[in-house]
């Protein structure tokens, strides 16, 4: 893959899971601006069309298909399927990602599961059918969208807090098992984002939250840095929150 630069970006093959809506969204509507060709993946098949109409552009590939990233089975077919499209894989954004906020002693077994599935199995299935490309291809650049609650738990958030502190682990384990293949490996944690994620949306009261395009925005800065330069681990928070 080698260096990559703002310029370079053109052309470059991508992959965005949960990208229908949110930081996904902003993330791949970023990457097509710069150039880059996109597969998106969401669970709601229409969602998804919409988007890749929406993001559909002269002279660049988009496509997206409806998978649940839980779904070791959907990955591995929606990855089939993009790579054939793209004609290789250069990035790949691990977004997708689900909230379920609750007591342990009031979390069934099958919330847990999802959160899960959802947050911390995929980045397994996803990172284990795209390095094989990346690796034929001669490099690539992963980078998984976590939370700043992968370092600072808080009540009824035991199952995300989990699958976050988790991302961590897996992001900097991945990163140093790749790095000699030009595989870059990052993981940004953003604290409060004004989008609908889980039970926190608070529609016009929340200026002083992150936007998503802040997120997106740091995304590409990271894959545009120098090639003797990796930005591993990403903290964002709002400059000004709310006094206490």
């Amino acid at each position: 893959m080698g260096e990559l630069d703002s310029t370079n970006l053109q052309g470059k093959k991508a992959i965005v899971t949960g990208a229908t809506r949110g930081v996904g969204r902003s993330i791949a509507q970023t990457l097509v601006d710069h150039g880059c060709h996109v597969c998106i993946c969401a669970r709601n098949a229409d969602q998804v069309a919409s988007v890749v109409q929406e993001l559909s552009t002269e002279g660049t590939i988009v496509e997206g298909q409806a998978c649940d990233v839980g779904n070791q089975a959907e990955v591995k077919s929606f990855f089939h399927g993009a790579v054939e499209v793209l004609g290789g894989l250069d990035i790949l954004i691990n977004n997708a990602g689900i909230g379920i906020f609750a007591k342990v002693q009031e979390m069934s077994s099958l919330q847990w599961r999802t959160v899960m599935s959802t947050n911390l199995d995929s980045l397994f299935y996803c990172c284990h059918n795209a390095l094989p490309t990346m690796q034929k291809g001669g490099g690539g650049f992963i980078v998984n969208i976590g939370s700043l609650a992968g370092k600072n738990a808080f009540p009824s958030g035991a199952a995300y807090c989990a699958s976050k502190f988790a991302l961590v682990g897996f992001s900097e384990s991945l990163m140093q098992e790749v790095r000699h293949d030009d595989i870059r490996v990052a993981y940004i944690m953003p604290g409060s984002i004004d989008t609908q994620f889980g039970a926190f949306h608070n529609p016009g009261k929340a200026a002083w939250k992150l936007s998503a395009q802040d997120v997106a925005d740091v995304v590409i800065d990271t894959l545009t840095r120098s090639s003797r330069c990796l930005t591993s681990r990403i903290e964002m928070r709002p400059s000004r929150p709310p006094q206490k």
